[in-house]
């Protein structure tokens, strides 16, 4: 499962509808009322309606929480119909590109099959990152720094990634990562849940727009 569908009709409707309307459709499916879904996510039932009804963009950890609630990946909420592929051609000028916020991820995995690798390439304006929260996912994370200066923290600890370093880490660990430079930065991103069904990408920014280009 990927974070983007080339099949939803993105360059029209904001993200927030979209994500509002699948929202709606899961919470159906599982014959929820909002007040049981708001229970069980612990989320506010404003915030759930404010989210349905397209007039309010989620945050990571928001639809983390919803994810969670609805025994479903984060991509669940941007797809539409997946088409599953063994192999995976992505030219540069035709990467599925999402923007939240100051950053841009491009999915250099769209549509693998067993979403055990999940490849990101990854734009940070400056002060750009991937929130307040410390992120936690199953499996491990990859990171590669391509040009800029790249900050991590996982736990208490911090590294600055510049060109050339990389980082290999067990991704239940806490973390996080902002660009605190003042360039652009660019990092090779790249996930493996140890659970398939999880699409661990979207944890790592707050949800803006999506579009694809």
């Amino acid at each position: 499962m990927n974070i983007l569908d080339p099949q939803i009709d993105n360059k029209t409707t904001p993200a927030e509808v979209l994500v509002g309307r699948k929202l709606r459709e899961l919470r159906s499916q599982n014959g929820l009322s909002l007040r049981a879904l708001a229970d069980r996510s612990g989320l506010n039932i404003n915030t759930l309606s404010m989210v349905e009804n397209g007039k309010s963009s989620p945050s990571v950890s928001t639809l983390q929480q919803l994810a969670l609630a609805l025994d479903v990946p984060i991509a669940t909420f941007f797809e539409s119909e997946p088409v599953v592929k063994r192999v995976v051609f992505t030219p540069a000028d035709q990467r599925p590109m999402a923007a939240f916020g100051k950053t841009q991820m491009q999915n250099l995995g769209q549509n693998l099959s067993g979403n055990v690798v999940q490849p990101f390439a990854v734009t940070l304006k400056p002060g750009s990152g991937s929130g307040d929260r410390m992120i936690v996912h199953t499996g491990h994370e990859f990171v590669y720094c391509l040009s800029g200066a790249v900050r991590y923290q996982i736990e208490q600890e911090e590294f600055i990634l510049k060109p050339g370093d990389s980082l290999v880490f067990e991704a239940h660990l806490p973390h996080c990562w902002e660009n605190q430079g003042e360039n652009i930065a660019q990092i090779l991103l790249i996930l493996y849940p140890s659970d398939e069904r999880e699409e661990t990408g979207g944890r790592h920014f707050s949800l803006e727009t999506i579009k694809k280009e």
